[in-house]
């Protein structure tokens, strides 16, 4: 790996769509490897589908990227603001004759290719137009000559990987002089950056060759090459649009901490040597190898996601815990702080993401509406019921000071379920929930007493 060499490394995401979780890991790897190796993380807005391209999925794509803790350390460029640059160097291989233009129409184009369908070969630009003079017709493209040759490159995690460039011919590198398409302003953009490792999804490998041919007909370096394998859904196909357009964001909406996410991220695809699944970021640098990233699709799974992101619920103190779950919960809740912190006391093992806090804590806020069976606790009677919760109601009015002491002897005495259950119930009103001594820490003595009168009063 990079020894000498300065390592640059750059995301170039289209302001096209929200920033998905493909996007997301690809920026991730990106900066763990400039940190790993002391290089530099460069953010580029690759916004040439003037048509397609929006504000507002910039500042979506960046403010996603920041929530993970991923920011440009260079000002970023957007390559609408850099037309004269592409301009020179268009001009410059026209002049060279290394490209020319194309005066081929949309429809020419299309009955060319189907001509090639027709005979059973793959579609390529005949290069007809290699020589062309004008002769009074409108450009439509520009095209760079391309020799029939062997391309390769050693990709970081592939090995090395050969194109034959006789299949995809004299291939279009701009609309015009001012208008490049992605290759070309890729190539540019990335020799200007001084990019050094080009790490990004394995969908971008059928355009490294043609961007290494005008990187040659440039007189370029070129870059190291890495393609990272898709993420794959569960089993093994091809992953659902129900992740692939969810917007990162919607993950921060949800509740999922960035440190977990960044954590369950940087494990698809790679994972450290001694197999350790909980790691902060520093972690990850440090063990981080790209040579070791698999090849095979990298398997999104749900189940990790959440689990990782208890664990970081749960190693979390109650204090900050509370700071980052206050956005989850109902305004009216902040009228008592402190009871929101005692929920978030006895509900922690049973967070998996920020927002299961709405539903955990409700019952506390306001008594569900329940059926009066729902107190009953298995084969006892109603009135043996209805007597242990005056006992507990009682004791409650009368020894504030060790009421669990005595409720506690009260079950001993009667039978724990036949205690415990109806006075759980009484308090949340709910078949599941929380010890009763948990619940009375949070409601209170005197809410806990009401609530229990209205289970008498219900049997």
């Amino acid at each position: 790996m990079p020894e000498k060499e300065e390592v640059r490394v750059r995301l170039a995401p289209s302001p096209t769509g929200f920033l998905h979780l493909g996007t997301a890991r690809t920026a991730l790897f990106n900066l763990i490897f400039a940190r790993r190796y002391g290089g530099k993380f460069i953010i580029r807005i690759e916004d040439t589908d003037l048509e397609r391209s929006e504000k507002k999925y910039e500042e979506e794509i960046l403010n996603g990227l920041k929530w993970l803790g991923i920011e440009s350390e260079e000002p970023f460029t957007r390559q609408s603001e850099r037309t004269d640059i592409y301009e020179k160097y268009l001009k410059k291989l026209l002049e060279e004759k290394k490209a020319y233009f194309c005066y081929c129409t949309k429809e020419e184009l299309e009955a060319e290719r189907q001509s090639f369908l027709s005979q059973g070969i793959s579609p390529k630009y005949s290069g007809k137009c290699r020589d062309l003079d004008a002769d009074g017709r409108k450009p439509q493209l520009i095209r760079l000559k391309v020799a029939e040759k062997e391309v390769s490159f050693k990709d970081l995690i592939r090995g090395k990987i050969s194109f034959d460039s006789a299949l995809f011919g004299d291939f279009a590198i701009a609309k015009d002089v001012k208008t490049p398409l992605y290759n070309f302003a890729n190539v540019v953009d990335d020799f200007a950056l001084k990019i050094s490792h080009v790490i990004r999804g394995e969908d971008h490998i059928s355009n490294t060759p043609k961007q290494i041919l005008i990187q040659e007909a440039l007189g370029f370096p070129s870059p190291h090459f890495a393609h990272l394998p898709l993420i794959l859904s569960p089993d093994r196909s091809k992953m659902s649009k129900r992740y692939t357009e969810t917007s990162l964001l919607s993950y921060k909406e949800a509740g999922y901490l960035p440190e977990a996410l960044v954590n369950f991220l940087a494990l698809l695809g790679w994972h450290p040597a001694d197999d350790k699944e909980i790691m902060n970021f520093e972690e990850i640098c440090h063990e981080f190898d790209i040579e070791k990233i698999q090849k095979s699709g990298a398997i999104f799974n749900q189940e990790k996601l959440d689990w990782l992101n208890y664990q970081y619920i749960k190693k979390m103190e109650e204090e900050e815990l509370f700071k980052k779950i206050k956005e989850f919960i109902p305004q009216d809740w902040l009228i008592e702080p402190e009871k929101v912190k005692k929920i978030i006391s006895i509900q922690k093992e049973r967070i998996r993401i920020l927002s299961d806090i709405k539903e955990l804590g409700n019952f506390f806020f306001k008594l569900p509406d329940y059926e009066q069976s729902l107190l009953i606790w298995k084969e006892a009677s109603k009135e043996t019921i209805k007597k242990n919760l005056k006992e507990s109601f009682n004791i409650i009015k009368s020894f504030p000071e060790n009421f669990n002491e005595r409720i506690t002897a009260q079950a001993e005495e009667f039978g724990r379920g036949e205690v415990f259950w109806p006075l759980r119930v009484a308090l949340s009103g709910l078949k599941n929930s929380p010890p009763p001594f948990d619940l009375i820490f949070v409601l209170g003595l005197k809410e806990s007493a009401e609530r229990i009168k209205l289970a008498i009063e219900k049997l």
